[in-house]
């Protein structure tokens, strides 16, 4: 059965080569990126695909938190379904870590957005849809301070906090959602893989992409993921594994949840964060 499936940051990287995998299979593909240069040529790339699926590109700054509204806007605007959400766009250095409404961006672009945006998204999602998150192998305890903007941390620092509350948020909105919500699984796709990511923060070495790309094809289609809602799936084991212990613990969790909650509701009332 064909599945309308939406990958943020999917021009290029395991973003896009998932992209190619999930099209290739027939599934409609919603592209997501920054610019639309990249955009259409991975447009043009998924049209030339014998037995594609159908391909729309969307472009939204994930940095900033009213594109992930409008970005959600537009999806719904022309689908009344997603089948997939694959929240795989992230940063890890970058040369300004300010966004200008005053959030660390590697936490407004790993942690909030997806969370914001998978929120929006939820009428389209129903009981049988997934959403794959994608976090990381690197994960460390999360300064509230740091996340609404108050603290600066390295990039190492930052993008380790920032998959933390990733997994963690992923776990405690399957559980508010039960059973009537998607699956919501938070994913570790491999240690150091070859992206332009790991490229530009450790240098031109890496692990095939490909690695990555299988599951998350698995996460998205497989029935091994049907029931993995809360759970998190670590790629380097090739398993489901316990996750970091603060993605366990109730209280950390209800904190980080309602943090992230406090930071939206500030910006939509037009309050600057720091």
């Amino acid at each position: 059965m064909t599945k309308t499936i939406l990958i943020t940051g999917s021009t290029d990287g395991i973003g896009l080569e998932t992209a190619r995998a999930l099209s290739a299979a027939g599934n409609n593909i919603l592209l997501h990126g920054r610019s639309e240069h990249k955009l259409a040529a991975a447009k043009a790339e998924l049209d030339a695909m014998p037995d594609h699926g159908a391909v729309e590109t969307y472009v939204a700054d994930l940095s900033d938190m009213a594109a992930v509204e409008t970005l959600s806007d537009a999806v719904a605007a022309r689908h009344k379904r997603i089948d997939v959400l694959i929240n795989n766009a992230g940063v890890f250095a970058v040369a300004d870590t300010r966004t200008a409404a005053g959030l660390d961006v590697r936490f407004a672009v790993n942690t909030i957005a997806p969370y914001l945006l998978t929120r929006r998204l939820m009428p389209l999602l129903d009981q049988s849809a997934r959403v794959v998150n994608l976090s990381s192998a690197a994960q460390s305890p999360v300064e509230l301070d740091a996340l609404t903007g108050e603290t600066n941390l390295s990039d190492g620092a930052a993008y380790a906090q920032s998959k933390l509350a990733l997994t963690m948020w992923s776990r405690s909105l399957a559980q508010e959602l039960g059973p009537d919500g998607p699956v919501i699984v938070a994913v570790n796709p491999g240690s150091l893989l070859n992206t332009k990511m790991v490229r530009d923060a450790y240098g031109p070495s890496g692990n095939d992409v490909g690695i990555g790309v299988d599951i998350l094809v698995r996460a998205a289609l497989s029935e091994e993921f049907a029931d993995a809602s809360g759970l998190y799936f670590d790629n380097d084991s090739g398993q489901f594994a316990r996750p970091h212990a603060d993605a366990l613990d109730p209280q950390k969790c209800e904190q980080l949840m309602q943090s992230i909650d406090a930071i939206l509701q500030n910006l939509s009332n037009g309050t600057k964060i720091s």
